[in-house]
Protein backbone atom coordinates (compact mmCIF):
# COMPACT_ATOMS: atom_id res chain seq x y z
CA UNK A 1 0.00 0.00 0.00
CA UNK A 2 2.60 2.64 0.70
CA UNK A 3 4.53 1.62 -2.68
CA UNK A 4 1.56 2.65 -4.39
CA UNK A 5 0.82 5.27 -2.07
CA UNK A 6 4.17 6.77 -3.12
CA UNK A 7 3.58 6.27 -6.61
CA UNK A 8 0.59 8.08 -6.94
CA UNK A 9 2.00 10.80 -4.58
CA UNK A 10 4.80 10.89 -7.12
CA UNK A 11 2.64 10.84 -10.28
CA UNK A 12 0.67 13.20 -8.71
CA UNK A 13 3.98 15.84 -8.34
CA UNK A 14 4.80 15.00 -11.84
CA UNK A 15 1.67 15.89 -13.48
CA UNK A 16 1.56 19.25 -10.93
CA UNK A 17 4.72 20.15 -12.86
CA UNK A 18 3.93 19.14 -16.13
CA UNK A 19 0.95 21.69 -15.74
CA UNK A 20 3.18 24.17 -14.16
CA UNK A 21 5.68 24.13 -17.35
CA UNK A 22 2.66 24.17 -19.87
CA UNK A 23 1.63 27.23 -18.17
CA UNK A 24 4.58 29.07 -17.92
CA UNK A 25 5.03 28.52 -21.37
CA UNK A 26 1.77 30.05 -22.26
CA UNK A 27 2.92 32.58 -20.49
CA UNK A 28 5.73 33.04 -21.68
CA UNK A 29 4.10 32.56 -25.16
CA UNK A 30 1.41 35.47 -24.25
CA UNK A 31 3.92 38.10 -23.06
CA UNK A 32 6.02 36.93 -26.15
CA UNK A 33 2.43 38.12 -28.64
CA UNK A 34 1.96 41.19 -26.15
CA UNK A 35 5.55 42.85 -26.93
CA UNK A 36 5.03 41.60 -30.79
CA UNK A 37 1.60 43.76 -30.56
CA UNK A 38 3.67 46.52 -29.05
CA UNK A 39 6.44 46.54 -31.06
CA UNK A 40 3.90 46.64 -34.25
CA UNK A 41 1.63 49.21 -32.37
CA UNK A 42 4.81 51.65 -32.22
CA UNK A 43 5.97 50.91 -35.94
CA UNK A 44 2.32 51.49 -37.25
CA UNK A 45 2.50 54.65 -34.95
CA UNK A 46 5.69 55.96 -36.39
CA UNK A 47 4.63 55.47 -39.86
CA UNK A 48 1.44 57.38 -39.25
CA UNK A 49 3.35 60.26 -37.47
CA UNK A 50 5.58 60.50 -40.20
CA UNK A 51 2.42 60.77 -42.09
CA UNK A 52 1.09 63.58 -40.24
CA UNK A 53 4.74 65.22 -40.16
CA UNK A 54 4.55 64.84 -44.22
CA UNK A 55 1.38 66.62 -43.81
CA UNK A 56 2.72 69.63 -41.98
CA UNK A 57 5.67 70.51 -44.27
CA UNK A 58 7.96 67.37 -45.29
CA UNK A 59 6.20 67.16 -48.70
CA UNK A 60 8.30 69.90 -49.84
CA UNK A 61 12.00 68.33 -51.23
CA UNK A 62 14.60 69.34 -52.65
CA UNK A 63 15.57 68.03 -56.06
CA UNK A 64 17.71 68.43 -59.28
CA UNK A 65 15.29 70.77 -60.69
CA UNK A 66 14.80 73.13 -57.41
CA UNK A 67 12.50 72.87 -54.82
CA UNK A 68 8.71 72.04 -55.34
CA UNK A 69 5.75 70.27 -53.28
CA UNK A 70 5.89 66.67 -53.77
CA UNK A 71 2.29 65.60 -52.19
CA UNK A 72 -0.02 67.44 -50.73
CA UNK A 73 -3.76 66.12 -48.71
CA UNK A 74 -6.59 68.05 -49.49
CA UNK A 75 -8.88 67.92 -46.45
CA UNK A 76 -10.63 71.18 -46.21
CA UNK A 77 -14.59 70.76 -45.79
CA UNK A 78 -17.15 71.68 -47.76
CA UNK A 79 -18.40 73.62 -44.77
CA UNK A 80 -14.80 75.31 -44.82
CA UNK A 81 -14.58 76.07 -47.83
CA UNK A 82 -18.02 77.81 -47.87
CA UNK A 83 -17.67 79.98 -44.78
CA UNK A 84 -14.20 81.32 -46.09
CA UNK A 85 -15.93 81.98 -49.48
CA UNK A 86 -18.60 83.82 -48.13
CA UNK A 87 -16.30 86.12 -46.08
CA UNK A 88 -14.09 86.66 -48.94
CA UNK A 89 -17.19 88.09 -51.30
CA UNK A 90 -18.63 89.66 -48.87
CA UNK A 91 -15.65 91.80 -47.97
CA UNK A 92 -13.98 91.91 -51.72
CA UNK A 93 -14.82 95.97 -51.56
CA UNK A 94 -13.74 96.59 -47.72
CA UNK A 95 -10.83 98.06 -47.35
CA UNK A 96 -9.28 94.94 -45.56
CA UNK A 97 -10.37 92.04 -47.87
CA UNK A 98 -10.52 88.58 -46.71
CA UNK A 99 -8.52 86.10 -49.05
CA UNK A 100 -10.41 82.92 -48.54
CA UNK A 101 -7.66 80.78 -49.66
CA UNK A 102 -5.05 82.71 -47.03
CA UNK A 103 -7.51 81.99 -44.17
CA UNK A 104 -8.22 78.27 -45.13
CA UNK A 105 -4.37 78.19 -45.16
CA UNK A 106 -4.03 79.99 -41.64
CA UNK A 107 -6.17 76.75 -40.29
CA UNK A 108 -4.64 74.21 -42.22
CA UNK A 109 -1.50 75.01 -40.69
CA UNK A 110 -2.75 75.36 -37.21
CA UNK A 111 -3.98 71.49 -37.47
CA UNK A 112 -1.68 69.94 -39.63
CA UNK A 113 -4.22 70.04 -42.58
CA UNK A 114 -7.58 68.77 -40.60
CA UNK A 115 -10.23 70.77 -40.55
CA UNK A 116 -12.71 69.51 -37.57
CA UNK A 117 -15.71 70.40 -36.12
CA UNK A 118 -14.45 73.84 -35.18
CA UNK A 119 -12.90 75.01 -38.25
CA UNK A 120 -16.03 77.39 -39.07
CA UNK A 121 -15.79 79.25 -35.66
CA UNK A 122 -12.11 79.73 -36.19
CA UNK A 123 -12.13 80.91 -39.91
CA UNK A 124 -15.01 83.58 -38.23
CA UNK A 125 -12.98 84.59 -35.15
CA UNK A 126 -9.49 84.86 -37.50
CA UNK A 127 -11.52 87.31 -40.07
CA UNK A 128 -13.41 89.17 -37.00
CA UNK A 129 -9.24 89.96 -35.67
CA UNK A 130 -8.17 91.14 -39.66
CA UNK A 131 -11.48 92.91 -40.36
CA UNK A 132 -10.97 94.85 -36.94
CA UNK A 133 -7.72 95.68 -37.46
CA UNK A 134 -6.47 93.61 -34.32
CA UNK A 135 -3.78 91.85 -36.25
CA UNK A 136 -2.63 90.89 -40.13
CA UNK A 137 -2.36 87.93 -41.75
CA UNK A 138 1.66 88.33 -41.67
CA UNK A 139 1.32 88.62 -38.07
CA UNK A 140 -0.70 85.70 -37.50
CA UNK A 141 1.30 83.61 -39.36
CA UNK A 142 4.61 84.46 -38.86
CA UNK A 143 5.36 81.73 -35.99
CA UNK A 144 3.75 79.23 -37.69
CA UNK A 145 5.92 76.86 -39.58
CA UNK A 146 4.03 75.08 -42.23
CA UNK A 147 2.11 78.37 -43.32
CA UNK A 148 4.02 79.03 -46.69
CA UNK A 149 3.26 75.52 -47.47
CA UNK A 150 0.02 75.33 -47.22
CA UNK A 151 -1.02 78.78 -48.93
CA UNK A 152 0.71 77.01 -51.55
CA UNK A 153 -0.57 73.98 -51.95
CA UNK A 154 -4.52 75.12 -51.35
CA UNK A 155 -3.93 78.12 -53.78
CA UNK A 156 -2.47 75.02 -56.35
CA UNK A 157 -6.39 73.90 -55.95
CA UNK A 158 -8.34 76.35 -55.67
CA UNK A 159 -7.10 80.11 -57.41
CA UNK A 160 -8.36 79.99 -60.28
CA UNK A 161 -12.18 79.57 -58.72
CA UNK A 162 -12.99 82.98 -56.80
CA UNK A 163 -12.13 86.28 -58.75
CA UNK A 164 -13.91 88.67 -61.37
CA UNK A 165 -16.27 87.62 -64.21
CA UNK A 166 -18.98 88.95 -65.99
CA UNK A 167 -22.28 87.83 -67.35
CA UNK A 168 -24.44 88.91 -69.94
CA UNK A 169 -28.26 90.23 -68.64
CA UNK A 170 -30.72 91.56 -71.11
CA UNK A 171 -27.83 92.03 -73.54
CA UNK A 172 -25.57 93.77 -71.57
CA UNK A 173 -22.32 92.46 -69.63
CA UNK A 174 -22.23 92.69 -65.86
CA UNK A 175 -19.41 92.19 -63.94
CA UNK A 176 -19.46 90.40 -60.89
CA UNK A 177 -17.03 88.95 -58.28
CA UNK A 178 -17.25 85.83 -56.89
CA UNK A 179 -17.51 81.80 -57.40
CA UNK A 180 -16.50 81.53 -61.22
CA UNK A 181 -15.91 77.84 -60.93
CA UNK A 182 -18.84 75.24 -61.42
CA UNK A 183 -20.12 71.78 -60.47
CA UNK A 184 -19.12 69.46 -63.33
CA UNK A 185 -22.90 68.09 -63.98
CA UNK A 186 -25.04 70.76 -65.30
CA UNK A 187 -27.84 72.12 -63.75
CA UNK A 188 -31.29 70.57 -63.37
CA UNK A 189 -29.86 66.65 -64.15
CA UNK A 190 -29.15 64.64 -60.99
CA UNK A 191 -26.79 62.55 -59.60
CA UNK A 192 -25.46 60.48 -56.74
CA UNK A 193 -22.17 60.00 -55.25
CA UNK A 194 -19.78 59.53 -51.68
CA UNK A 195 -16.20 59.70 -50.91
CA UNK A 196 -13.97 57.23 -53.46
CA UNK A 197 -11.10 58.82 -53.34
CA UNK A 198 -8.44 55.71 -52.97
CA UNK A 199 -10.78 53.10 -53.09
CA UNK A 200 -9.56 49.96 -55.12
CA UNK A 201 -9.30 49.64 -58.71
CA UNK A 202 -8.17 46.23 -60.19
CA UNK A 203 -8.68 46.57 -64.23
CA UNK A 204 -5.15 46.36 -65.67
CA UNK A 205 -3.70 46.33 -62.60
CA UNK A 206 -4.28 47.24 -59.35
CA UNK A 207 -4.35 50.52 -58.34
CA UNK A 208 -6.00 53.22 -56.03
CA UNK A 209 -8.86 55.36 -57.49
CA UNK A 210 -7.42 58.69 -58.06
CA UNK A 211 -10.48 60.52 -58.33
CA UNK A 212 -14.51 61.47 -57.62
CA UNK A 213 -17.42 59.51 -59.64
CA UNK A 214 -20.82 61.23 -59.84
CA UNK A 215 -23.27 58.60 -61.24
CA UNK A 216 -26.35 59.17 -63.35
CA UNK A 217 -27.40 59.01 -66.84
CA UNK A 218 -26.30 58.65 -70.00
CA UNK A 219 -25.63 62.21 -72.17
CA UNK A 220 -25.91 63.95 -68.73
CA UNK A 221 -24.32 66.99 -69.75
CA UNK A 222 -20.80 67.30 -68.71
CA UNK A 223 -19.61 70.85 -67.81
CA UNK A 224 -15.98 72.75 -67.51
CA UNK A 225 -14.99 73.42 -64.05
CA UNK A 226 -12.70 76.09 -64.40
CA UNK A 227 -11.12 78.09 -67.52
CA UNK A 228 -8.69 76.24 -69.48
CA UNK A 229 -6.95 74.76 -72.58
CA UNK A 230 -7.96 71.64 -74.11
CA UNK A 231 -4.61 68.94 -73.37
CA UNK A 232 -5.79 65.69 -73.91
CA UNK A 233 -8.78 64.09 -75.83
CA UNK A 234 -9.69 60.95 -76.97
CA UNK A 235 -9.66 57.19 -76.10
CA UNK A 236 -7.44 55.89 -73.17
CA UNK A 237 -8.43 52.29 -72.18
CA UNK A 238 -9.16 52.81 -68.45
CA UNK A 239 -10.80 56.47 -68.87
CA UNK A 240 -12.53 55.57 -72.49
CA UNK A 241 -13.26 58.81 -73.94
CA UNK A 242 -11.82 61.23 -71.67
CA UNK A 243 -10.68 65.26 -71.58
CA UNK A 244 -7.96 66.81 -70.01
CA UNK A 245 -8.12 70.47 -69.40
CA UNK A 246 -5.17 72.31 -67.85
CA UNK A 247 -5.86 75.53 -66.08
CA UNK A 248 -4.18 78.73 -67.34
CA UNK A 249 -1.58 79.18 -64.64
CA UNK A 250 -0.70 75.24 -65.31
CA UNK A 251 -1.41 74.24 -61.65
CA UNK A 252 -4.25 72.39 -62.33
CA UNK A 253 -5.21 69.48 -64.80
CA UNK A 254 -9.29 68.34 -64.54
CA UNK A 255 -10.02 65.27 -66.03
CA UNK A 256 -12.91 63.72 -67.14
CA UNK A 257 -13.36 60.35 -68.09
CA UNK A 258 -15.78 57.48 -68.86
CA UNK A 259 -17.86 59.83 -71.59
CA UNK A 260 -20.34 58.94 -73.67
CA UNK A 261 -20.24 55.85 -75.91
CA UNK A 262 -20.50 57.28 -80.22
CA UNK A 263 -21.23 61.11 -78.65
CA UNK A 264 -18.50 62.21 -76.41
CA UNK A 265 -17.55 65.66 -76.65
CA UNK A 266 -19.15 69.02 -77.83
CA UNK A 267 -18.59 69.12 -81.23
CA UNK A 268 -16.67 71.87 -81.23
CA UNK A 269 -14.22 70.73 -78.56
CA UNK A 270 -10.72 69.60 -80.11
CA UNK A 271 -7.32 69.98 -78.34
CA UNK A 272 -6.00 73.10 -77.77
CA UNK A 273 -9.59 74.69 -77.57
CA UNK A 274 -9.93 77.51 -74.67
CA UNK A 275 -12.61 76.61 -72.68
CA UNK A 276 -14.65 78.98 -70.16
CA UNK A 277 -16.07 77.38 -67.03
CA UNK A 278 -19.51 76.65 -67.35
CA UNK A 279 -19.15 75.09 -70.62
CA UNK A 280 -20.68 72.14 -71.83
CA UNK A 281 -17.67 70.14 -72.66
CA UNK A 282 -18.98 66.28 -72.86
CA UNK A 283 -21.59 63.95 -72.39
CA UNK A 284 -21.84 60.97 -69.51
CA UNK A 285 -21.47 57.63 -70.09
CA UNK A 286 -19.87 54.48 -69.24
CA UNK A 287 -16.88 53.56 -71.71
CA UNK A 288 -13.48 52.48 -71.08
CA UNK A 289 -11.45 49.52 -70.01
CA UNK A 290 -10.80 48.45 -73.09
CA UNK A 291 -8.03 48.72 -75.34
CA UNK A 292 -10.75 48.77 -78.16
CA UNK A 293 -11.98 52.13 -78.76
CA UNK A 294 -15.74 53.10 -78.33
CA UNK A 295 -16.68 49.96 -76.15
CA UNK A 296 -18.51 50.25 -72.91
CA UNK A 297 -16.92 48.02 -70.46
CA UNK A 298 -17.78 50.35 -67.16
CA UNK A 299 -20.94 48.62 -65.66
CA UNK A 300 -22.25 51.98 -63.83
CA UNK A 301 -22.85 55.03 -66.01
CA UNK A 302 -20.96 57.81 -63.88
CA UNK A 303 -18.37 60.89 -64.55
CA UNK A 304 -14.77 60.17 -63.47
CA UNK A 305 -13.32 63.70 -62.60
CA UNK A 306 -10.05 63.89 -61.18
CA UNK A 307 -7.83 67.35 -60.52
CA UNK A 308 -4.39 67.29 -60.30
CA UNK A 309 -1.54 68.94 -59.07
CA UNK A 310 1.28 70.62 -60.51
CA UNK A 311 3.93 72.11 -59.39
CA UNK A 312 6.92 70.93 -61.50
CA UNK A 313 6.19 69.71 -65.48
CA UNK A 314 8.03 66.24 -64.06
CA UNK A 315 4.72 66.01 -62.35
CA UNK A 316 2.32 65.64 -65.00
CA UNK A 317 3.37 61.85 -65.77
CA UNK A 318 4.61 59.68 -63.63
CA UNK A 319 5.16 58.27 -60.46
CA UNK A 320 4.86 61.86 -59.11
CA UNK A 321 1.69 62.34 -59.65
CA UNK A 322 -0.59 64.58 -57.36
CA UNK A 323 -4.33 63.64 -57.33
CA UNK A 324 -6.56 65.31 -54.91
CA UNK A 325 -9.48 64.29 -52.83
CA UNK A 326 -12.25 66.11 -54.45
CA UNK A 327 -15.42 65.11 -52.62
CA UNK A 328 -15.59 68.23 -50.82
CA UNK A 329 -14.87 70.49 -53.19
CA UNK A 330 -17.83 68.67 -55.44
CA UNK A 331 -20.42 69.13 -52.49
CA UNK A 332 -18.85 73.20 -52.73
CA UNK A 333 -19.17 73.88 -56.15
CA UNK A 334 -22.67 72.38 -55.72
CA UNK A 335 -24.01 75.72 -55.26
CA UNK A 336 -22.76 77.05 -58.56
CA UNK A 337 -24.45 74.58 -61.32
CA UNK A 338 -24.41 75.59 -65.59
CA UNK A 339 -27.88 76.16 -66.66
CA UNK A 340 -27.89 74.41 -69.89
CA UNK A 341 -30.25 74.23 -72.32
CA UNK A 342 -31.09 71.33 -75.78
CA UNK A 343 -29.86 72.63 -78.71
CA UNK A 344 -32.95 71.43 -81.41
CA UNK A 345 -32.56 68.61 -84.10
CA UNK A 346 -29.11 67.48 -82.47
CA UNK A 347 -27.64 66.08 -79.08
CA UNK A 348 -25.96 69.07 -78.60
CA UNK A 349 -26.64 70.84 -75.09
CA UNK A 350 -25.38 74.32 -74.44
CA UNK A 351 -25.18 77.05 -71.39
CA UNK A 352 -28.02 79.14 -71.44
CA UNK A 353 -26.20 82.18 -69.04
CA UNK A 354 -22.75 83.62 -71.27
CA UNK A 355 -20.03 84.54 -69.31
CA UNK A 356 -16.85 86.20 -69.58
CA UNK A 357 -13.42 85.15 -67.61
CA UNK A 358 -11.08 87.96 -67.57
CA UNK A 359 -8.00 84.94 -67.34
CA UNK A 360 -9.73 83.50 -70.79
CA UNK A 361 -9.44 86.86 -72.42
CA UNK A 362 -5.65 87.49 -70.76
CA UNK A 363 -4.53 83.84 -71.91
CA UNK A 364 -5.96 84.46 -75.49
CA UNK A 365 -3.89 87.95 -75.80
CA UNK A 366 -1.08 86.72 -74.71
CA UNK A 367 -1.56 83.27 -77.24
CA UNK A 368 -1.96 85.46 -80.03
CA UNK A 369 1.26 86.17 -82.31
CA UNK A 370 1.94 89.46 -82.45
CA UNK A 371 2.11 91.10 -86.13
CA UNK A 372 5.31 92.56 -86.89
Amino acid sequence: MRRKDGREKSGSRWVIKIELIVLLAFVCVAISRELESKTTDSAWQEEADGGREADTGEAIEVSSTGDYIKWVEFHVTCEALAAAYELDVASCQEEVHLDWIELLACVGARHGGKFGSGSVREIGETAEKLRGKETTMEKLTEDMEYYEYYLEAYSAVLSGMVGEFSLKENGQWKKYYGLKAFSPIAKGFDYSHYDDFGASRSYGYSRPHLGHDMMGQIGTPIIAVESGVVEALGWNQYGGWRIGIRSFDGKRYYYYAHLRQNYPYAEWLEEGSVVTAGDVIGYMGHTGYSVKENVNNIETVHLHWGLQLIFDESQKEGNNEIWIDCYELTKFLYRNRSEVSKIEDSKEWRRVSEMEDPEVEKHCKMDTPMIQ
